[in-house]
């Protein structure tokens, strides 16, 4: 079947938009302690670095449970896969918040959203495949990224004044109930598949398909670029108030930052896999991505006025958080006729595997004043070892096999 007679259901989009809230719960309730870590620690009278372990924690179930949570969809598919996360979210969402004054309860219930967390964020580029022809795959998985970037920006920019004008557990709680809104909505909107396929589904068995991308070597570097960009965004976003508080900067001015990175990384998300769409190109994006992050970082690392740091937030966001769902969609088509959600749970697995080395490891390496400038530039440094082992990427055949071309979704 050719591109020009794939004649993409309408339905995709609502499908996409319920997935997309989902998405944004998920993550809206992982990063929710990150811009007030201080507030937060003296409140359950605990250590800093306990609550950061509260967003570690995530990392470290995804280790365990990402594998599992691939399989089963693609297994069981998107409504069963997905549906296990959206459920697990909204219901230890809504204890989270019930019993928000007891940090043992509020870290059993991060570790219960921790686990529907891979279920949720491996099915981007499998919803992507199953309901998007391959001219709008990378749009579709950007947008999925999207929303997780949109979740992480409502946490970062907008958990500090609700805490601010009321409370802790008052912003647990309205959190919480947000979560289960979106899992109602999931349920009464989306569908497994389109009534008209956009293409071939026959795909290989999940291991078969693990074994084949495991041998892989632009997936394989694929991976190392995730185990990068990925775990510097989970370390910096997990540690964005540490980060800044040295330089004299409140929590609502550390939240404001971590939202500015998350909405340059929504205008990126947007506009470069859009791009790498109609160019039918991905490495040149991810090229771009990965050397406009460095500037970027180069800021948040060193800006002591605020609209620098705000800059710079926004320039890192912009470029490294649009790689995300270009190399969730590029992952997908090197490794055919591999599982998509084999891939996309891969690239996250390293991901939260060097987002727990980097978080820990910028705690370590903290100076006596507070400062994680060392740590940073070492981070600025393995991004830009990135960038030159991306040049050595290989662009994806099935994007450039002609206009005729079709994925197996």
């Amino acid at each position: 079947m050719t591109e020009s007679a794939v004649r993409a259901s309408k339905y995709r989009f609502v499908v996409l938009a319920a997935f997309m809230l989902a998405v944004a719960a998920n993550q809206l309730l992982w990063i929710s302690f990150a811009p007030i870590t201080r507030v937060a620690a003296q409140f359950y009278g605990v250590s800093d670095l306990a609550i950061g372990l509260l967003s570690l924690v995530f990392m470290l179930v995804f280790i365990v449970v990402s594998i599992p949570a691939s399989w089963v969809l693609d297994t069981y598919g998107i409504r069963i896969g997905v549906g296990i996360g959206v459920v697990l979210t909204a219901g230890f969402g809504l204890m989270r918040g019930l019993l928000a004054s007891d940090y043992t309860w509020v870290l059993v219930a991060q570790i219960g959203i921790a686990v529907g967390q891979p279920f949720i964020l491996n099915a981007i580029a499998k919803l992507a495949g199953r309901w998007f022809p391959m001219r709008e795959r990378a749009t579709a998985a950007g947008l999925g990224s999207l929303a997780m970037y949109a979740g992480i920006f409502i946490g970062l920019a907008v958990t500090p004044q609700l805490v601010l004008q009321t409370d802790l557990p008052k912003m647990l709680l309205a959190y919480g109930i947000a979560a289960v809104a979106a899992g109602v909505l999931f349920f009464l909107l989306v569908r497994e598949r389109p009534a008209t396929p956009v293409g071939p589904e026959e795909r290989s068995l999940v291991l078969d398909g693990l074994k084949s991308m495991l041998r892989n070597r632009d997936f394989l570097l694929l991976l190392v670029l995730f185990f990068i960009g990925l775990g510097l965004f989970n370390a910096v976003t997990t540690w964005i108030e540490d980060i800044v508080r040295p330089r004299g900067f409140t929590i609502d001015q550390a939240g404001l930052a971590g939202g500015m990175m998350v909405v340059g990384g929504i205008v990126g998300a947007l506009v470069i896999p859009a791009l790498s769409d109609r160019t039918r190109r991905r490495v040149p994006f991810m090229l771009l991505a990965l050397a406009g992050a460095i500037p970027g970082l180069l800021g948040v690392t060193f800006a002591t006025s605020y609209w620098l740091l705000l800059a710079s937030s926004f320039v890192l966001g912009a470029f490294l958080l649009s790689s995300g769902p270009l190399g969730f969609q590029y992952g997908a088509e090197i490794t055919h006729p591999a599982p998509e959600g084999t891939s996309n749970g891969l690239l996250l697995l390293v991901g939260q595997v060097s987002g727990i080395a980097f978080i820990v490891g910028m705690d370590a390496l903290k100076a006596p004043s507070g400062s994680m400038t060392l740590s940073l530039v070492v981070l600025t440094a393995l991004l830009a070892i990135g960038l030159v082992l991306a040049t050595r990427l290989r662009e994806s055949k099935i994007l450039t096999s002609g206009p005729g071309s079709q994925a197996k979704s």
